[in-house]
């Protein structure tokens, strides 16, 4: 695999930065840093994925489904207090951050832990998984994630994924349809669209 923010151990000489950002009406701070995606800011797909999303009426824990530095996970915690959210990624300097941030907001109802998609979920009764899937990891990886969010959600629990329309949303659209029955675009954006699917 090329080197990028989908590696386990990114080899960009670290340069850490931070930052605050509002999400969902709470002011966060980041630390970030290279070999991270979207180091500088939230990235617009995420932020619409977060702002968009609707809380499932299904018991159970979320999960953020390569968290990266953890702004959709951390702030669907902070919006859910009594809600376990799982923040799952491959990058360990991601990770790392991930861990840091949650501490820098005094945010405990997590856990971070490495996973390759779902594979180490230490769930399988998700109530809703959110992702903005590494379209640079190619579109086998992307479609992965999506099928193993589909094995791994609750009866009832919903998929929600953020992707432009030039990086994939159509066949992403298409393969929602063939896993799921069902899809819907939840937010359509500045050529980014939100779907969500619920696993019946």
């Amino acid at each position: 695999m090329s080197q990028h923010y989908y590696s386990k151990n990114p080899q960009a000489k670290s340069r850490p930065q931070e930052w605050t950002y509002t999400l969902r009406g709470t002011a966060f701070r980041f630390r970030t840093d290279s070999g991270v995606f979207s180091r500088q800011e939230v990235d617009f797909g995420s932020k619409l994925l977060i702002e968009a999303f609707d809380f499932p009426e299904v018991p159970g824990p979320l999960a953020d489904l390569g968290s990266g530095y953890g702004p959709v996970g951390l702030s669907l915690a902070k919006s859910f207090p009594d809600r376990l959210v799982h923040l799952v990624d491959i990058n360990n300097r991601a990770l790392e951050l991930a861990r840091v941030n949650a501490e820098l907001n005094g945010i405990g109802n997590v856990s971070i832990y490495e996973s390759d998609a779902l594979l180490a979920a230490e769930d399988t009764e998700f109530a809703a998984i959110l992702t903005n899937p590494p379209i640079r990891a190619g579109k086998e990886t992307v479609f992965r994630f999506y099928e193993e969010a589909h094995m791994k959600l609750a009866q009832g629990g919903s998929l929600w994924a953020v992707i432009q329309k030039k990086q994939g949303a159509p066949s992403t659209e298409k393969k929602l349809t063939e896993l799921f029955g069902n899809v819907r675009t939840a937010v359509k954006e500045k050529g980014y669209f939100v779907f969500c699917s619920i696993k019946n």
